[in-house]
């Protein structure tokens, strides 16, 4: 399985970059990136790529692949809708367009959140984004599109935060996050379940399209 990755470098994308490397079904990894993500690894390739609105220049490079997994976010603390909107939604469909065309029988996995608002009417500006950004990724000719909704994500193996203030929640709370993925698998995942199910669902699908925390522990 041939991979494209988007945000290797963000806390989740990184236990995502870990868990490809170490998979044997896992052929090679093309991280996609504004920065490069200091990794080296005989699987692991890079782009440096400025602009994710427009990918034509790179196009030859995402093509004859066979999932990609987008792990690409930002927080919504401080956005107004329009400007989190378009670091959202129109940077995730940017992406996803372009691979649907180049990769039709690609199968396409989106981190969003728990609390994602599939109606897109609810109170939360940012579930409302999520669910518009999920709902439209669903319409697209892919071969399987894929949201993966986690509560809580320890991050394990020394993956860290690029967010100092949440990182530090992080090394405080690590006992505790701990203690929560074994008893409230509702609630609590990590960083290499996630990955872990991400490979599992592209290489053999899952029932639903939409999975929760429960959904990526059990896989």
């Amino acid at each position: 399985m041939k991979v494209i990755l988007f945000g290797a470098t963000g806390m989740v994308g990184q236990g995502v970059l870990r868990e490809c490397l170490l998979d044997a079904s896992v052929e090679s990894v093309l991280a996609v990136g504004r920065s490069p993500g200091g990794q080296h690894h005989a699987k692991l390739s890079e782009i440096l790529h400025d602009n994710f609105f427009d990918f034509a220049t790179i196009e030859s490079e995402l093509a004859g692949h066979d999932a990609c997994f987008f792990c690409l976010g930002v927080s919504s603390l401080g956005m107004d809708e329009a400007r989190y909107r378009h670091l959202t939604y129109d940077i995730t469909l940017a992406a996803a367009r372009t691979l649907s065309r180049l990769n039709p029988d690609m199968v396409f996995i989106y981190v969003t959140g728990q609390g994602t608002d599939s109606t897109e009417q609810g109170r939360l500006m940012w579930a409302r984004v999520k669910g518009k950004t999920e709902n439209d990724l669903r319409k697209l000719p892919f071969r399987a599109a894929y949201m993966f909704r986690p509560a809580g994500i320890q991050p394990l193996h020394g993956i860290r935060s690029k967010t100092t203030w949440v990182q530090a929640i992080y090394v405080v709370a690590g006992p505790l996050l701990s203690l929560l993925n074994h008893v409230a698998p509702n609630y609590m995942t990590t960083t290499e379940q996630v990955g872990r199910a991400m490979i599992k669902v592209a290489r053999d699908g899952y029932p639903k399209p939409v999975l929760e925390s429960e959904d990526i522990n059990r896989l």
